[in-house]
């Protein structure tokens, strides 16, 4: 795992590899969502535990809470951009957190992530498919990095 996290945020950290970033991301979610048969989730219990089958263990990405449109949760594993303040990379790595979500019928949203500093385990949200998230503000437009003030991508 840990090897696989090194190789998605040095491909993030370079806007330029945005492109094998985002592939890159979409092969593994594929993988993922093959061999574990994540398939469209029933409701937002099942949508929080299929994204959890993304990974290796439901005890680092814990669901926190469900409300009656969202799914909260934690990335506990410890992020090779940790602290680098890098939020647009952190964005690109999530493509991985997207796909599985959109196989699951939901969406995905970083809120607060590993890459700003201080901050030692990402929040995220997860809505099924179609939902309104204008509410849920990314950590990437809330948090920009120097330099890309302004600029907002698509989240």
């Amino acid at each position: 795992m840990s090897a696989l996290l090194t190789i998605s945020a040095a491909l993030a950290m370079h806007p330029a590899l945005g492109g094998a970033s985002f592939a890159w991301s979409r092969l593994l979610a594929a993988l993922a969502t093959r061999t574990k048969r994540i398939g469209p989730a029933t409701g937002l219990p099942a949508l929080g535990a299929a994204w959890q089958r993304g990974f290796a263990s439901p005890k680092q990405v814990p669901v926190t809470a469900v409300t009656a449109d969202t799914v909260l949760a934690r990335i506990d594993t410890p992020c090779p951009l940790r602290g680098t303040g890098r939020t647009a990379a952190c964005w690109r790595m999530m493509e991985y957190d997207r796909a599985v979500a959109a196989a699951a019928g939901g969406q995905f949203v970083v809120l607060e992530s590993q890459a700003e500093p201080g901050v030692t385990a990402c929040r995220v949200a997860l809505r099924l498919a179609g939902q309104p998230m204008d509410d849920l503000v990314p950590a990437h437009i809330r948090a920009p990095e120097a330099g890309l003030r302004g600029r907002a991508l698509r989240s």
